[in-house]
């Protein structure tokens, strides 16, 4: 595992990201979103097509390598149904997926990170919408 591939995290460490993880290992998930601001506030530059990362599960562990295979912005509430099922959560409609995220967005580790306890979504704010491809299973 080369030591210089970067973290790539889902959600906070604990049972969601778990079972992200699995998903990622298992095939199903292929694709994840993140709000634009996360990038702004971390002075983190966005994602590109190509990019590899070390996935880590709950416990810091490199678990998997992925590779981006498409970034792209959109409104929250221009995500169509295809992003929402290859996200691997099982989610059969815009609407779950979408009730999903909120509660991540709207929960207290988010807004806590954040530090707005009252941060809401709405249908106009930026994600980035990732697709990405398991290179290898560590």
């Amino acid at each position: 595992m080369p030591a210089g591939l970067p973290v790539f995290e889902f959600a906070f460490p604990g049972p969601l990201r778990d079972k992200l993880v699995a998903a990622v290992l298992d095939g199903t998930k292929t694709a994840t979103t993140a709000l634009l601001q996360d990038y702004e506030i971390d002075d983190e530059p966005l994602p590109v097509v190509g990019a590899r990362a070390a996935v880590v599960d709950s416990a810091g562990r490199r678990v998997a390598v992925i590779e981006l295979t498409e970034v792209r912005i959109s409104r929250l509430g221009d995500v169509d149904v295809e992003h929402a099922r290859d996200e691997g959560e099982g989610d059969d409609s815009v609407a779950a997926w979408r009730a999903g995220h909120e509660r991540y967005w709207h929960g207290t580790d988010y807004r806590g990170w954040l530090g707005i306890p009252d941060f809401t979504v709405n249908d106009d704010t930026p994600v980035v919408l990732q697709r990405f491809r398991l290179v290898a299973a560590l």
